[in-house]
């Protein structure tokens, strides 16, 4: 069940949509868990950094593999 599904959030007061592959939204919710902060905060910190050559989806993505990445980094 790695299908990809899209999603809206609100982000700044607008509606966005990003695509995700299950995973990398189970991901997600682990990483705003982990820093006791809302799904949208979290998706609405990554736009805000995000390169504007980037879609949102894939800036989820990339922050995703980051943050896992530091974690293998830290063993």
């Amino acid at each position: 069940m790695s299908g990809v599904l899209k999603r809206s959030v609100t982000i700044g007061g607008h509606r966005t949509s990003f695509s995700l592959e299950t995973a990398f939204h189970t991901e997600l919710e682990r990483i705003a868990a982990k820093r006791a902060t809302s799904m949208s905060a979290l998706i609405a910190e990554i736009d805000a950094a995000r390169d504007p050559a980037t879609n949102l989806s894939s800036a989820i993505r990339l922050f995703v593999l980051a943050d896992l990445k530091a974690q293998v980094e830290q063993v």
